[in-house]
């Protein structure tokens, strides 16, 4: 019989007052790894994603994008601006790792719930923020929301083509790549807590997760003339590299082609005109390579092209759809998907944690709870009423 699969986080427990996505799905990869992850949520409602639906779908009375971020973990109701609440809740912190919250700048702090206040109480807990702007700065009061991060922090005008305004990403990047963030700060203050028993304070913001995430293609910006970067005209899909980087219609369908020999892919495919650009030229002149080899792979379809390029050794690769995705054969191998399943049996499937532990998948079948539904247990088990008395 296979022994229970021991965590990481085993024993870790973290309360989550944040919402929507970026700080929940934070929270959701610590428990994944093992934590016990209490949500700290307002009784009229909680967690704004429980109403934020996606496509009209529901599981277990809330939204299906509410328990995509928050399956496996606890919910415990309360009223911060309540003075009972809030003792049980600074009781609760007395026996908590980490906290997490995503308040804008200055908001915990007036519920009595700072930094300061907060190691007061227990001075080894890692109190973990995120906010869209930081601390300081002209925008550090507005909504930090990850689409208006893509528009302020140049992330949309990365996508489409030169003659195309900014064209945003199909997911919340700036979101989830804080939330990613925030995992990696927590976990390096758990390892120095161990080591020196002290807890600490880290800081995220959507906008330095976006500007992070560019670090590539802003690095050549911060070293060059100081002109805003070129997209190209024809199938642009990253605005540094040169031909025939891209994605390209064929006669079914698109095929991926990355970093190669443009030469040598002329001569693979068939395209001769390809033969009049020197590796000098591959940049400069990328718009009208592209638009040769554009021209050339519509005529075929997929598989044929494919067939071609990839015993040849180049990097390319067919576009797939989610339906075509799903149907694969690497896609099973990988078994990427989970079921969680509600108290009345019914089922809903969900991406599982992408991370092995001793070659092991992690997995969990318990959904997000349901509003306020560990309140009195919780309570109980803390001793909370005693301790916030």
């Amino acid at each position: 019989m296979t022994p229970p699969l021991s965590l990481p986080l085993d024993g870790v427990v973290v309360l989550d007052f944040s919402q929507f996505l970026a700080g929940p799905s934070c929270a959701l990869r610590l428990a994944d790894l093992g934590a016990r992850v209490i949500k700290v949520e307002r009784p009229d409602g909680g967690d704004g994603a429980r109403s934020l639906s996606m496509a009209d779908q529901h599981f277990d009375r809330d939204t299906a994008l509410f328990h995509t971020i928050n399956r496996n973990k606890e919910s415990y109701a309360a009223d911060l601006k309540d003075p009972a609440d809030a003792a049980r809740v600074r009781a609760l912190i007395g026996r908590a790792d980490v906290l997490i919250h995503n308040f804008r700048p200055g908001i915990m702090d007036r519920l009595g719930l700072g930094f300061d206040a907060v190691t007061a109480l227990n001075p080894r807990i890692v109190y973990a923020g995120i906010s869209g702007y930081g601390h300081a700065g002209p925008w550090r009061n507005t909504p930090g929301q990850d689409l208006l991060v893509q528009a302020r922090t140049g992330f949309a005008w990365l996508s489409g083509d030169a003659a195309d305004g900014p064209v945003p990403t199909g997911l919340a990047v700036a979101d989830m790549a804080a939330g990613a963030q925030l995992v990696q700060a927590i976990l390096a203050l758990l390892v120095r807590r161990g080591v020196t028993g002290r807890g600490g304070r880290v800081d995220v913001s959507l906008m330095e997760a976006a500007i992070d995430l560019q670090f590539e293609p802003l690095t050549v910006f911060l070293n060059g003339s100081g002109d805003a970067p070129r997209r190209s005209a024809v199938n642009n899909a990253n605005i540094y590299l040169m031909a025939p980087y891209g994605i390209y219609a064929t006669a079914d369908g698109h095929v991926a082609l990355a970093m190669m020999p443009v030469d040598r892919l002329g001569v693979l495919i068939g395209c001769s005109a390809l033969a009049a650009f020197p590796a000098d030229r591959w940049y400069a002149d990328r718009d009208t390579i592209k638009q040769a080899i554009a021209d050339h792979l519509v005529t075929r379809p997929s598989r044929h092209w494919l067939d071609i390029l990839e015993p040849a050794g180049l990097w390319a690769a067919e576009t797939l759809d989610w339906p075509a995705l799903v149907a694969h054969d690497a896609f099973a191998a990988i078994d990427p998907v989970q079921p969680i399943v509600a108290a009345d049996g019914a089922t809903m499937q969900v991406t599982r944690c992408p991370i092995r532990v001793d070659g092991r998948i992690l997995r969990s079948p318990r959904p997000a709870p349901r509003l306020g539904a560990d309140t009195a247990s919780i309570a109980t088990e803390f001793q909370l009423d005693e301790e916030a008395a």
